[in-house]
């Protein structure tokens, strides 16, 4: 009972979220549509004066409320990680011995992480706790990444950080999953410029935690590494 009640917190707590991530789209594209200010560019011109060819008071109104939601997108992100633990250590602790060993040996590939291995048909013929089968509906949605790491240059901050070619990337900061990744993953790298980011990347079919600072180096980008939408 107590799985199932965690579970269904939990699952509210990614709609709240997947809401958060959709208010978040909407106020990035307004701003840093073309001739916009951007999500940190200057208010005013190279005089001092108040720009004229934007609306000050709702630039200012939008920055506000996208700072809100980063802070409320990351407090739930956190709770949601903390239930996503207690709910996969309750599965772990309840699956039969010979389901673990399936695990173990099947999940080699890159495509293959032991949560999406939980779902195969040798379960079908096991009777799980309520706790179980709701870490693995968790689980499920929690790590599906969303792009791959298919490009790094050498001497860049994502070689220098840890990044390696092929992590799935299912989590970049407070971006995961949803439209326009592209423009949200270069916003949330421009808005973490010389800040630790946490990302989340499933390598060798595990998940692992990276820290990654975006920064200027010798080359483009801020990371020096492409991400390829999957």
């Amino acid at each position: 009972m107590v799985g199932s009640n965690l579970k269904a917190e939990t699952m509210k707590l990614m709609d709240q979220r997947a809401n958060t991530e959709a208010e978040m789209d909407v106020i990035i594209q307004r701003l840093c549509q073309p001739g916009g200010p951007g999500l940190s560019g200057n208010l005013v011109d190279s005089e001092g004066f108040p720009r004229t060819d934007i609306d000050i008071p709702n630039v200012r109104a939008d920055r506000r409320r996208l700072a809100e939601l980063r802070n409320d997108h990351k407090i739930m992100t956190e709770k949601i990680d903390q239930n996503i633990q207690v709910l996969h250590s309750a599965r772990l602790a309840s699956t039969p011995s010979s389901v673990k060993n399936s695990d173990d040996t099947a999940g080699g590939g890159v495509q293959g992480s032991a949560v999406n291995i939980a779902y195969s048909s040798p379960l079908d013929n096991y009777v799980v706790t309520a706790a179980t089968s709701a870490a693995m509906d968790v689980d499920l949605v929690f790590s599906r990444p969303f792009a791959v790491i298919d490009e790094i240059t050498e001497a860049s901050p994502a070689a220098e950080d840890g990044l390696q070619l092929g992590d799935q990337v299912v989590r970049f900061g407070n971006v995961q999953s949803g439209e326009n990744l592209l423009q949200r993953l270069a916003a949330e790298a421009q808005s973490n410029q010389g800040c630790a980011v946490s990302m989340a990347v499933i390598r060798q079919g595990a998940m692992t935690n990276v820290q990654v600072t975006p920064r200027v180096w010798q080359g483009r980008g801020l990371l020096g590494c492409n991400f390829r939408i999957l």
